[in-house]
């Protein structure tokens, strides 16, 4: 591995900035690392030509010697996650409707990495239009883990992850509806971090489960990404207006006395795989270490109610998004069977149904405070099995219990996504077959600093991600 792949963010913008390294050198070596490494999993698809990324890496040094520095990741390489549009490049939602579709303008979060200095040189592979938490489509292929390129890198955020904890990418971004940053930061043995609801702006009126967010190595990497692409934007009424610089600011805390809820598996309701839920209550050594008290605690709300709360608001979301394909018996034909199912079911729906499920959002939020109003933070699991095998569309059960969708295999991750609290996966070690798992620290109403906060604090005691790099990149390729 080059040296300067091997650095972390923070020392490669640095290393940039002083000038120790130009900016063609650091496109160059990220560019042979991913020729390597990425045909072993195959996250970063769509990828623009070389002399292209290497032409723009040179229009950077150029700047920086006029003293023009455009900011945290000047000269950075980087792939937009396949669910968003970047100028000029695959704009496919990793579907075969869109095969031949390019990118006319940015969204607005990738209008700011490229204001800060990135060079956008290809996308990250995800599921068709993101549905499901297993990586792979008819149109790119399905991505590997970073630890076991034979078993999945989780999803929807699965290529992110894999290029992230492989190196083929200093950050990353992503997407999560349901788990979609934190599963494969979890699979992945990266960071995840889900912001609080209008953090990173996005068009519309309804606070919608998905929201856009970054992945790294480091949770300072982390935050200095999210303080580029959070912010209000006059095209996102709902987006948030406070400074995004706080998060580039340092994360040291004193967490002494802080009190933290375990829900694990809902007393029993969620299925789990063996070994996991005590890898995750692993953790707890770690918070108590930091003068955290970790005792187990629910909201009161039936978790039966939150998963049926959870389906008709996304059975109506994909019905809104997808309907127009839908109708189209050629199209039709050519969506995966689960954007078919979700359509059909979100257009059965009545406007009872969905003010019936608005309501039942907001009640799940009130009971949600309420524990909150005795503990600082939430820890959960951040998913239910360990990597499988990437030819497995889904895990059909767990442990001998049944999943009946092709998602409850990821009811852990439904309350968080629902209440639009901020969530950070967490690395949290390795079962006895080398596979990763990760676990959740929800916070407070927008209280997305505090949790990356704690986040760092535990990274610090814990080094999973420095001390197990994944084999790829320690035994060769």
């Amino acid at each position: 591995m080059h040296d300067i792949v091997a650095l972390d963010a923070h020392a490669l913008s640095r290393a940039v900035r002083q000038r120790t390294v130009s900016c063609v050198e650091v496109m160059q070596a990220y560019l042979s690392h991913i020729e390597l490494v990425n045909p072993q999993v195959n996250a970063i698809v769509g990828m623009q030509d070389p002399e292209v990324s290497i032409a723009l890496a040179r229009e950077r040094d150029d700047q920086l010697s006029r003293g023009e520095y455009l900011g945290w990741m000047h000269g950075f390489p980087h792939a937009v996650k396949d669910l968003a549009a970047a100028a000029g490049l695959p704009f496919t939602m990793c579907s075969p409707l869109f095969e031949d579709r390019v990118a006319a303008e940015d969204d607005v979060f990738v209008t700011r990495l490229r204001a800060a200095g990135a060079i956008v040189i290809g996308k990250t592979n995800a599921p068709e239009f993101g549905l499901g938490s297993q990586t792979y489509n008819a149109l790119w292929g399905a991505t590997g883990n970073a630890y076991a390129p034979d078993l999945t890198a989780g999803g929807s955020s699965g290529g992110a992850a894999a290029a992230v904890a492989l190196r083929m990418v200093p950050v990353a971004d992503g997407s999560d509806y349901m788990g979609s940053l934190r599963n494969p930061a979890a699979f992945n043995n990266v960071f995840g971090l889900r912001p609080s609801a209008g953090r990173v702006p996005e068009p519309g009126f309804v606070v919608s489960p998905s929201v856009v967010g970054p992945m790294a190595r480091t949770t300072e990497d982390l935050a200095a990404l999210l303080s580029v692409m959070a912010g209000a934007d006059p095209g996102s009424p709902l987006s948030l207006a406070d400074d995004p610089g706080v998060f580039a600011r340092g994360l040291d805390g004193d967490f002494r006395g802080t009190r933290i809820a375990w829900v694990g598996d809902w007393n029993g309701y969620l299925a789990t795989e063996p070994g996991l839920m005590a890898l995750c209550e692993s953790s707890f050594d770690v918070f108590e270490s930091l003068g955290c008290t970790v005792e187990s605690a629910l909201p009161a709300f039936a978790p039966e109610r939150i998963w049926k709360t959870f389906l008709t608001w996304r059975w109506w979301s994909n019905a809104a998004s997808g309907h127009a394909f839908y109708q189209d018996p050629v199209h039709r034909a050519r969506l995966k069977p689960e954007a078919v199912w979700e359509i059909e079911n979100g257009l059965r729906l009545s406007g009872l149904d969905v003010s019936t499920a608005a309501a039942e959002r907001t009640a799940l939020y009130a009971a949600v405070q309420d524990l909150f109003g005795t503990y600082d933070f939430v820890l959960a699991p951040s998913a239910q099995v360990f990597p499988f095998d990437k030819s497995l569309h889904w895990p059909t059960e767990i442990d001998g219990r049944s999943m009946d969708t092709y998602h409850r295999w990821m009811e852990t991750v439904a309350c968080w996504s629902l209440t639009g609290l901020p969530v950070l996966g967490m690395p949290v070690g390795f079962n006895g077959q080398g596979l990763p798992m990760g676990v959740q620290l929800i916070g407070r109403h927008q209280a997305d600093l505090a949790v990356l906060q704690l986040g760092h604090a535990y990274e610090q005691a814990a080094q999973w991600v420095t001390r197990t790099p994944p084999p790829l990149l320690t035994v060769g390729t």
